[in-house]
């Protein structure tokens, strides 16, 4: 597969800060000179840093992060012992999430360290990833957007997946074909998103335009990589 070379340089550059949250859903704020600006609201953070990876050990360097702590009521239950233990080893109480962040300064933060939104400022340009919303079982029209058959009642063949191959040549179906299938829950990123506010006293960061995945879906925000 060829991998273009914008792609190359920008999987090369690593982020310099990131947060992980969890969609709320969207609004409007209006900005300063009067305009109606739609965003997503995201409660990012804060993030304790479980563990620190190193060049010596690991063999590259980054953190990762735990973020929506489990109630201490529902921890006995909810979490295994190799990941309670993990988590007591840190001195940090269990969280439902752990992402691992590669951070041009990751050697710099220790465990135990909270990431909070303060870390983001009006202004900045982010990437959002998350997982796409779920569609199910889908045919070709709902799940690539192919264009229906005649609609009249003597066609017969209105929603089909069309033509896949020939009569003997090719005699077989390529690959990549678009066909029905499994839709949605993919990992899905946005890029070159604009933070509006950010609410550190809360924990809120409004971004402007929409994100991947529903209200309630976990989210990964890193300064973009291609500003």
């Amino acid at each position: 597969m060829k991998i273009s070379a914008i792609s190359v340089n920008a999987h090369k550059k690593i982020a310099s800060k990131a947060i992980v949250g969890k969609k709320i859903g969207m609004t409007q704020v209006f900005s300063p000179d009067g305009k109606l600006i739609p965003v997503t609201v995201i409660k990012a953070g804060p993030c304790p840093v479980v563990q620190k990876k190193t060049i010596e050990s690991d063999g590259y360097n980054a953190i990762q992060v735990g973020f929506d702590a489990y109630p201490e009521r529902r921890v006995k239950k909810l979490v295994n012992k190799p990941l309670a233990g993990h988590f007591k080893k840190a001195n940090i109480s269990p969280t439902r999430r752990l992402r691992e962040l590669r951070l041009t300064d990751a050697a710099s933060y220790e465990v135990g360290q909270l990431i909070t939104v303060g870390v983001f400022e009006p202004g900045d340009k982010v990437d959002i990833s998350g997982v796409s919303k779920g569609h199910g079982f889908t045919g070709a029209i709902y799940r690539w957007n192919q264009h229906t058959g005649p609609m009249a009642h003597g066609s017969k063949y209105h929603r089909g997946v069309g033509s896949m191959s020939a009569n003997s040549t090719p005699s077989r179906v390529f690959k990549n074909k678009h066909m029905p299938g499994h839709y949605g829950v993919e990992k899905v990123t946005i890029q070159n998103l604009t933070v509006v506010r950010v609410d550190d006293e809360r924990g809120l960061l409004l971004v402007r335009g929409a994100v991947p995945g529903p209200n309630g879906g976990y989210l990964t925000v890193r300064n973009t990589v291609r500003a």
